[in-house]
């Protein structure tokens, strides 16, 4: 029989799609070691299943379909990159937590594999993914941002440097908008010093975003105000907000 040569297909982000716009899944990422198979045979069958199923959107069906030819074929190259097929179906059905457990599996168990660099920006991608807004828990937007500068000091010259430098960039200033909007409600609830504690931090880390020029307009006022706090409390007219003595 004729041996059929076949390049296996993996998610590749574009370099030049918007921050909000789906992810081309169509799109190869090119193996410069080429996955030989031969047809007809039980393994095309399941590889043809599986990108059928991917390229379809039934993740369900592909996620059964990779996982097989990870368990008959353990040690291959097909069952290597089916692994990473595995964390791309759960990142287009949008199991986004699910994803970046299996993607780091892969990242731990072939560290040196050419596919490394787009496995720690789909990391950092489900946490972009996940990220919530100035009101709640910054944390995924911090992990995020944790991921693409892993991946941009550990390999400038990967093809995601652009944008993840921008989502970087979108990400500091959705934390500096986080912690205006704290600096805000403290002093809304009148806790002035929390307040001018938290311009200050903002404009120390964030100092080159537009919510860190904004706070520059109000650190004189909450300066006055806290100021003004920490008089009371030594006076003791006003209790400290949290209760303990005054530092």
């Amino acid at each position: 029989m004729k041996t059929f040569k076949f390049l296996f297909f993996i998610s590749f982000f574009s370099l030049i799609f918007s921050g909000c716009s789906q992810i081309p899944k169509e799109l190869k990422f090119w193996r410069p070691s080429e996955i030989k198979v031969q047809k007809e045979s039980p393994l095309y069958d399941l590889i043809q299943r599986a990108e059928r199923s991917f390229q379809r959107g039934q993740y369900d069906l592909a996620y059964q379909y990779y996982e097989e030819i990870k368990n008959k074929y353990p040690g291959t190259p097909e069952a290597i990159l089916a692994e990473l097929r595995l964390a791309d179906t759960k990142f287009w059905e949008g199991s986004y937590l699910e994803a970046i457990a299996l993607y780091e599996e892969f990242e731990k168990f072939y560290p040196n594999n050419e596919a490394i660099p787009y496995v720690i920006f789909q990391i950092g991608t489900c946490y972009y993914k996940l990220r919530q807004s100035i009101d709640r828990d910054p944390t995924y937007a911090r992990k995020a941002i944790e991921a693409y500068q892993r991946l941009l000091q550990t390999f400038p010259e990967n093809p995601y440097s652009f944008e993840a430098k921008k989502r970087v960039a979108e990400l500091r200033e959705l934390l500096a908008q986080h912690e205006l909007y704290v600096a805000r409600f403290y002093e809304r609830i009148k806790y002035y010093r929390g307040a001018y504690k938290r311009l200050l931090y903002l404009m120390e880390t964030y100092p080159d975003t537009y919510a860190a020029k904004y706070a520059a307009g109000l650190l004189d006022k909450y300066y006055r105000l806290a100021l003004k706090e920490t008089e009371e409390l030594n006076r003791g007219v006003k209790k400290d907000f949290f209760g303990s003595p005054v530092p």
